[in-house]
C-alpha cells in the first residue's frame, strides 16, 4: 500500500469514529498558540480530506484538531446522557403518547 492510500483509510477511519454531530471532550491540545481550554466539551462538524477534526465548542469557538496531536475523546454515554438532562432542566425528558 502506498502513502496516500494509507492516509486516505486513516482519513476514512476518523470519518466513521467521529461523524457529523460527535460530542468529544478536548483533553489538552499540541502545539496550538491559542489553545482551547482543557476539559472543553465540543461537536464535530466535519473530518476533511486530511483528517483534521472541525469542530465548534461549548465556549464559542470553532477550531480543527489533529489526531496524534491534539488529545481528545467521544463523551460516553453516560456523559451524553447527563447532557440531555441539564438541556431539560436536570429532569427526564417527559415521554409523550398518543
Amino acid at each position: 500500500m502506498n502513502e496516500w492510500e494509507r492516509l486516505h483509510r486513516q482519513v476514512e477511519r476518523y470519518r466513521k469514529e467521529y461523524p457529523r454531530g460527535t460530542r468529544i471532550l478536548l483533553s489538552c491540545m499540541g502545539e496550538d498558540p491559542r489553545p482551547v481550554e482543557e476539559n472543553t466539551r465540543g461537536t464535530v462538524r466535519a473530518v476533511d480530506d486530511i483528517g483534521t477534526l472541525h469542530c465548534s465548542f461549548d465556549d464559542g469557538r470553532s477550531l480543527g484538531l489533529i489526531p496524534g496531536e491534539d488529545h481528545f475523546r467521544k463523551l460516553t454515554e453516560e456523559e451524553l446522557a447527563e447532557e440531555q438532562r441539564e438541556s431539560v432542566g436536570g429532569e427526564e425528558a417527559p415521554v409523550l403518547r398518543m
